[in-house]
């Protein structure tokens, strides 16, 4: 991926969703660009309008917490958000180095981990990494996600059954939801890893087979995975 056009996409799209009157500015009656001007960001965060247009252009690298911080605050980030624009910043270093990494095709599960699921007996258990790619799970979880272990490829990905599988949106309920979930959980690893190819490779795969796909990356959006009810419908079960 392309560093720079990562921040300058972010940056840009959470600049245009701040509007003046959410952080005490006059709208005035001339406004041609939607959301915060630049210079507003600039006047907000207390750096000059030309440093900020630098770093909103992909000029990131070398830039303080201090700095990253009143930009966050400036757009009203959220702490996903805020964390994102650090990992941003983080991969412009030139001090970043791409961490060592394990293909997830040939992971192994300790054994002492395939214990600790196969020990959950009550619900499905699983590990997933940040590709949304199913490791290791317990029988009750390997029920659960048997679509996906009908997919073709290995390991079993959660993003790719949700955009490529018909059988998913009957699967998820609310299938919107989970796929602006999904979409997040991806935008966040790709600014946390941006050196990771196989997950590059399914963004790539994804953004070219998939337009729900498509569109909902090119909103920019992260999020951290929390907690929250959801809702399945099982072929076997119901929901």
């Amino acid at each position: 991926m392309d560093d720079r056009a990562q921040v300058r996409e972010f940056l840009t799209s959470r600049r245009a969703r701040v509007t003046p009157e959410q952080v005490g500015l006059p709208a005035g009656s001339n406004r041609r660009v939607e959301g915060l001007r630049r210079s507003e960001v600039a006047t907000l965060a207390g750096v000059s309008v030309e440093y900020y247009t630098r770093l909103e252009r992909g000029a990131i690298s070398g830039a303080s917490p201090g700095v990253l911080d009143s930009i966050a605050k400036a757009l009203r980030l959220d702490d996903a958000e805020r964390a994102h624009l650090f990992d941003l910043a983080h991969a412009a270093s030139p001090v970043a180095r791409p961490p060592r990494r394990r293909n997830a095709k040939g992971w192994k599960p300790h054994q002492s981990l395939q214990w600790t699921l196969d020990a959950v007996t009550a619900g499905p258990a699983f590990v997933r990494n940040g590709r949304m790619d199913l490791l290791a799970v317990n029988p009750l979880a390997r029920a659960f996600y048997k679509d996906l272990y009908d997919m073709p490829g290995q390991p079993p990905n959660i993003a790719r059954f949700t955009f490529l599988d018909e059988r998913a949106f009957e699967f998820y309920p609310d299938w919107n939801a989970f796929a602006e979930v999904t979409v997040s959980i991806l935008r966040t690893e790709a600014g946390r890893d941006p050196h990771n190819k196989e997950l590059h490779d399914l963004i790539g795969e994804l953004s070219t087979r998939s337009e729900e796909f498509r569109r909902r990356w090119g909103a920019h959006d992260v999020r951290h995975h929390g907690t929250g009810f959801k809702t399945f419908h099982h072929s076997a079960v119901g929901s």
